[in-house]
């Protein structure tokens, strides 16, 4: 293998970047291996496989409590929660394999601790073309959870043609916590991202230049007035669906931004409220069975917190299936936390 650095790219530097700070200017390494890569015109916005991470020590994490409102506090010890939060996990996976979802699980190793080892989509993503990222982590703690055997065990399933790490940033103070902080419209090339200390302007930026997303940036605010920590809190986006807390974006230019790129994509707005928000109802992820049949995967409290109507207008789209999650959510992640889907080709 080779290590490239790629080259600056004018295009994305000339966009209209410069109301937002930045920082940072390390180039996001490539490893290249020799397999063949192709790009298709069109993608799915869904999958049917996931990558999960079975939890080896569970406990919220006190580097990231000061920016994640969603994180409570428990007098329970760690070997309690974890103990709960594997049986959680183990249901869930139960669930979304009965429902037919491919669920890749492996085993968080024992050292080093890793208290969020359960909520992987934030340290990579998968690609359609074959590509992987791993991306910087605002926590020292969630910076051991990038895992070379994963991306390994990924190449004896999946056609994986190159894998690019972002993870220099962090030397910058630079972060971007992958689907977390970038949640993706696949079918027409959109990253939505809230801006945060886990989303930073220079690593959105090369990211989206490297996977040709046309970022979609705006700042949404919690009820503590402070910005939220991860996008995909306040948004979920489907094939044919959106649920978003546009009410949660202050400035109206932004709000009535994402609210006319969902629209002309052809995307039927669910809005959610603050509070629905605070129950994790836009962390969901829609996902589909073997037969390609659409599914809306959430936490049971995030179900409970919709309404019929909404309930009723995603039963259009998709089936909801609803995992029990109280303890993992102790740790400010829910479902879609859980779930880094898994987009890579067959191989070949």
């Amino acid at each position: 293998m080779k290590v490239i650095v790629p080259p600056e790219r004018s295009r994305v530097e000339r966009a209209a970047w410069r109301h937002l700070p930045a920082r940072c200017g390390i180039k996001g390494s490539k490893v290249v291996c020799s397999c063949s890569m192709t790009q298709t015109p069109a993608h799915a916005q869904s999958t049917n496989s996931v990558l999960m991470i079975r939890p080896g020590r569970f406990y919220p994490n006190p580097e990231t409590a000061a920016d994640n409102a969603f994180q409570s506090d428990t007098d329970r010890g760690s070997d309690a929660l974890t103990l709960v939060a594997r049986k959680e996990f183990d249901a869930a996976v139960q669930r979304l394999r009965a429902a037919g979802v491919n669920a890749h699980v492996f085993e968080d190793t024992a050292e080093p601790e890793k208290p969020d080892a359960v909520f992987p989509n934030n340290w990579i993503s998968t690609h359609h073309d074959g590509r992987v990222a791993l991306f910087p982590m605002y926590s020292a703690l969630r910076r051991r959870e990038r895992r070379q055997d994963i991306v390994e065990e990924l190449r004896k399933h999946y056609r994986v043609a190159e894998v690019i790490d972002y993870s220099a940033f962090e030397d910058e103070g630079c972060y971007l916590e992958g689907t977390g902080s970038l949640v993706f419209d696949h079918l027409n090339k959109f990253a939505y991202v809230s801006l945060s200390n886990r989303s930073n302007p220079k690593v959105i930026r090369r990211f989206a230049d490297d996977f040709s997303y046309e970022p979609v940036i705006f700042t949404s605010i919690g009820s503590n007035g402070q910005s939220l920590y991860h996008t995909n809190v306040m948004m979920c986006i489907g094939t044919a669906f959106a649920m978003v807390g546009l009410d949660m974006i202050p400035n109206k230019a932004e709000r009535q931004q994402v609210r006319s790129r969902l629209e002309k994509t052809g995307k039927e707005i669910v809005e959610l409220s603050a509070d629905q928000i605070a129950n994790f109802a836009g962390n969901a992820i829609e996902l589909q069975n073997k037969t390609g049949d659409k599914l809306l995967v959430l936490s049971s409290r995030a179900g409970g917190a919709l309404t019929e109507d909404q309930r009723e207008r995603l039963s259009r789209y998709a089936r909801l299936v609803p995992l029990e999650l109280p303890t993992i959510e102790l740790g400010g992640g829910s479902a879609r936390c859980m779930t880094a889907t898994i987009h890579l080709p067959p191989p070949s």
